[in-house]
C-alpha cells in the first residue's frame, strides 16, 4: 500500500469512527479546552487511532496532532486534525471533517479531508491535482468580490475582545455576495478548492487545520497566503481563494 492509498484507508476509517461517536452524543464525554474550544473523547480516540496506524507503518515519520502535539521523526511529518469542527460535531451537525496532511521537508506533498456526514472525500497530491470522490475539482472563476461567496469563523482561537475576527468580518461583508460559517476550516478550504466558495479567511489557524486544505486549494489552481500576500507565516492570518479575487480580498483584510 503506497502513501496515497494509506491516507485514504486511515481517513475513511477515522470518518466511520466519528459517525459512530456522533450517533451516541448523549454518552460522549465533552471537556472545555479553552474559552472557545471543546474536546471530546471522539477527538482523542480518533487521533490515537491515526497515530497508531501511522507509527506502525511509518515508525520513523514525525507527527503533529491537535490533541497530542508533536511526535518527533524524520523529514516526513503528518499533520492530523481528528475532528475539525468539534462544536458542529457535538451539536449533531454535518459540518465537521477529518483532516490529514503529509509534509516532506516542510513542503506539503499529500492531503486528504473527509466529510463523513456528507460522504465526501477530498484528496490532493502535489503537482497531480485535487479531487472529490475521485473526480477532479477546480477553484471558481469569479473575478469580482461583489459576486463572491466567502467563508470565515468568529470567536477565533486565542481571541480577545480587542483581537477578534469581527473587524475583518464587518470590513468585508458589504463587499461580497455573502459569507458562510460552518465551523470547520478544512471543510471551508475544500469548498474553495471545489469552487463552492470563492474564498476563506481565518485568524490564528493552526498547521494541522490547514495542511491538507491548503494543498487542495493550490492544486485546484487557487491561492493561499497571509493578509500581506506572503506564504512565510500565514497561520496567524490565513487566506485561501480562487486566486482571482485574492488581491482584492487581502487588501480589505489587511486594512481592517
Amino acid at each position: 500500500m503506497n502513501l496515497k492509498r494509506f491516507i485514504k484507508y486511515i481517513i475513511l476509517e477515522a470518518g466511520k469512527m466519528a459517525l459512530d461517536f456522533q450517533s451516541k452524543l448523549a454518552e460522549l464525554t465533552v471537556e472545555q479546552k479553552t474559552a472557545t474550544q471543546r474536546v471530546t473523547e471522539a477527538d482523542r480516540t480518533i487521533e490515537k487511532f491515526l497515530i497508531t496506524k501511522i507509527k506502525k507503518r511509518y515508525p520513523e515519520h514525525a507527527i503533529l496532532g491537535e490533541e497530542t502535539g508533536e511526535h518527533q521523526g524524520s523529514e516526513y511529518r503528518w499533520l492530523i486534525d481528528p475532528i475539525d469542527g468539534t462544536t458542529s460535531f457535538i451539536h449533531n451537525q454535518p459540518f465537521f471533517s477529518v483532516s490529514i496532511g503529509l509534509e516532506k521537508e516542510d513542503q506539503s506533498v499529500l492531503g486528504a479531508v473527509y466529510l463523513p456526514a456528507l460522504s465526501e472525500l477530498f484528496e490532493a497530491e502535489k503537482d497531480h491535482g485535487a479531487f472529490c470522490n475521485g473526480r477532479k475539482i477546480q477553484a471558481s472563476s469569479r473575478t469580482r468580490l461583489e459576486e463572491s461567496l466567502i467563508a470565515t469563523s468568529l470567536g477565533c482561537r486565542g481571541y480577545t475582545p480587542q483581537n477578534d475576527n469581527l473587524n475583518h468580518f464587518l470590513a468585508v461583508k458589504s463587499q461580497l455576495r455573502g459569507i458562510r460559517i460552518t465551523g470547520s476550516a478544512a471543510m471551508h478550504m475544500c469548498y474553495v478548492a471545489a469552487g463552492r466558495l470563492d474564498g476563506y479567511w481565518q485568524i490564528n489557524i493552526q498547521p494541522y487545520d490547514a495542511a491538507a486544505g491548503k494543498l487542495l486549494v493550490t492544486e485546484a489552481d487557487g491561492r493561499c497566503s497571509d493578509f500581506s500576500g506572503s506564504t512565510q507565516n500565514y497561520y496567524r492570518e490565513f487566506v485561501a481563494t480562487n486566486g482571482k479575487i485574492h488581491h482584492d480580498l487581502i487588501a480589505i483584510l489587511a486594512s481592517a
